[in-house]
């Protein structure tokens, strides 16, 4: 099977990840700061980050210099590139699933994740949210960034396209939601809000990608693209489906506490 053939096959997220993007998540560098900053990390705090990825988002909660980082991860490929980019001597990561995720109760100070609740079904987004309510102390923060639906009332008609055409483009379930119903699943599993911010869903379009990336890789990702026609087209199917609901999609982050 030929390179072409072998990225295409892969999830979008993951596909992308091949091409060189390293930001993948809905509202970019921006919002991941943001998340990372609101949890107010200290170096006497024991973090956990429910799927790390490619470990961004680590590095720069590592930056904050925490007394242990956690990494949980399902995906024995991408725990393994997670080992080799988080680059602090009190990160670790284990092969595990965010709902089960082996950690003791009241284990952690912080807990986050990005862009993986969204793809869940709602019982296995309930069972990862509660979790992270188990492992993290009373007054712990937990942080997620997601893929939104707005606004709030928007119809279940135009829901079901949205879940329909991600599905088909991104080859993920995504499961995306408004920001009302994400606070209100975090309140169900016994979590109290305590910031919500948003930003646009742009992870395609060229300003976001030279905001995310910078120049030099925005060029590598677009050679990458040209190399490989067939994932070209995907890409722009991708893209075509986040312009077509770009009323109604956007990224969400929102910074809850365990009381």
């Amino acid at each position: 099977m030929n390179t072409e053939n072998t990225l295409n096959e892969h999830q979008g997220h993951w596909m992308l990840a091949k091409l060189g993007k390293r930001v993948l998540r809905p509202g970019g560098r921006e919002l991941t700061e943001f998340l990372i900053k609101e949890l107010q990390i200290t170096p006497e705090d024991d973090i956990v980050e429910f799927a790390p990825g490619l470990g961004f988002t680590a590095n720069i909660a590592c930056g904050y210099r925490p007394k242990s980082y956690t990494g949980v991860d399902l995906n024995q490929e991408a725990a393994s590139v997670a080992r080799k980019r988080i680059k602090y001597d009190k990160a670790k990561i284990i092969n595990a699933n965010a709902a089960q995720s082996t950690l003791p109760d009241a284990y952690a100070d912080k807990v986050y994740g990005e862009a993986m609740l969204t793809m869940q079904p709602l019982e296995q987004k309930k069972a990862i949210i509660a979790e992270a309510f188990r492992i993290l102390k009373s007054g712990g923060y937990y942080g997620i960034h997601e893929l939104g639906i707005e606004p709030d009332g928007v119809s279940e008609e135009i829901k079901e396209d949205i879940y329909r055409e991600l599905s088909e483009t991104i080859r993920v379930h995504a499961r995306p939601m408004t920001a009302l119903e994400w606070t209100a699943l975090l309140e169900e599993q016994g979590f109290k809000i305590i910031r919500v911010e948003h930003n646009p869903m742009l992870l395609l379009e060229r300003s976001r990608i030279i905001q995310d990336e910078g120049w030099l890789r925005m060029l590598l990702i677009t050679f990458n693209l040209l190399r490989f026609p067939e994932i070209r087209k995907r890409v722009k199917k991708m893209k075509a489906c986040f312009r077509k609901y770009r009323d109604n999609l956007d990224a969400v982050a929102i910074i809850a506490q365990k009381p």
